[in-house]
């Protein structure tokens, strides 16, 4: 059950029910709540005079007012126009709300937010009014629950950014260094959707239709489809940070392939693929029922340098 904050009927009823002497447990029952909730109700929004001793009780307009005010308090950003100026221009540069939670921290800036406070605010209705999540690097239509989250930081580690690829990877020297991504369809279509690969030295691509959005469904039709291949050849593959290849690190220890990664929103830093979906989008528009074609009608749709070997239902650009 979600959590939900008491609300005035409710503070009532706990000063009538007190007022009668009645016990927290019966008022807890009665208004469907813990008894430890209407306990720590009670105590913190109480009202206390220390000049008029006789006037401390729990008074339930009070409380609400109470509770008003320490709610308005923790929203520092809907309160101070400085402050939200300075959060919402730092996520439009791409700053995540840890880095601008954190600099303020390392600043030491008078008033500081924290991250969650952050993430409230963009996923509340002020920031959904100004569509903020848009700028987030993972961007989802509500929050997930705090429990279910895992810090990107430890899916996409630093170590495995684009910036510590080896130069001979940069320069595209060697043969063997791949980059990656996934062409999306309509949902409404079913979740096929085609792989596309693209080898950063020769420009050779591999497309290859997969029936699966889920991210170990992909990886382990990628290692399929790149596992034929001598180890020389498939050194390591960049992607972007989707959620599709969170699990990167089946690769090293499957197929010896090491993984990089762009920067949050930056899919330009493997402009190859991006432009092999450029030519391919063609022929393959977002709304192609991608799992219903043929395989024959898959290779006649695909580029004039493209095609698809049957065994893997895979194209080649040569």
């Amino acid at each position: 059950m979600a959590h939900t904050e008491l609300d005035l009927r409710e503070r009532r009823t706990i000063e009538d029910m007190l007022n009668a002497k009645m016990p927290v447990s019966k008022i807890a029952a009665a208004l469907g709540r813990h008894r430890s909730s209407v306990y720590r109700e009670i105590k913190r929004n109480r009202f206390e005079d220390h000049e008029l001793p006789y006037l401390n009780g729990y008074y339930g307009v009070n409380a609400q007012r109470t509770a008003e005010a320490r709610r308005a308090r923790r929203r520092k950003l809907v309160r101070l126009a400085d402050l939200r100026k300075a959060v919402i221009s730092q996520l439009k540069e791409g700053w995540s709300p840890e880095q601008i939670a954190g600099r303020l921290g390392f600043e030491g800036q008078p008033v500081r937010v924290s991250h969650e406070t952050i993430y409230a605010y963009i996923y509340g209705p002020d920031g959904q009014s100004e569509e903020l999540a848009r700028h987030l690097p993972s961007r989802r239509k509500k929050r997930q629950l705090r429990y279910a989250r895992r810090p990107r930081g430890l899916v996409f580690p630093p170590e495995r950014s684009i910036h510590q690829r080896p130069e001979h990877v940069k320069s595209r020297e060697t043969f063997g260094e791949w980059e990656g991504d996934l062409m999306i369809f309509e949902r409404a279509l079913g979740n096929a959707n085609v792989a596309t690969l693209v080898e950063r030295k020769t420009r050779y691509a591999v497309l290859f239709r997969n029936h699966d959005r889920s991210t170990t469904h992909l990886m382990n039709r990628l290692m399929d489809v790149m596992e034929p291949l001598p180890q020389p050849a498939r050194r390591s593959i960049t992607f972007d940070r989707g959620i599709e290849f969170r699990s990167w690190r089946k690769l090293k220890p499957g197929i010896g392939t090491e993984a990089w990664f762009c920067d949050p929103q930056a899919p330009w830093q493997k402009g190859s693929v991006e432009n092999l979906n450029k030519r391919a989008r063609r022929y393959l528009p977002r709304d192609t029922p991608v799992a219903a074609l043929s395989n024959r009608y898959m290779k006649g749709s695909a580029p004039a340098e493209c095609r698809m070997t049957p065994s893997h239902e895979r194209f080649h650009v040569s």
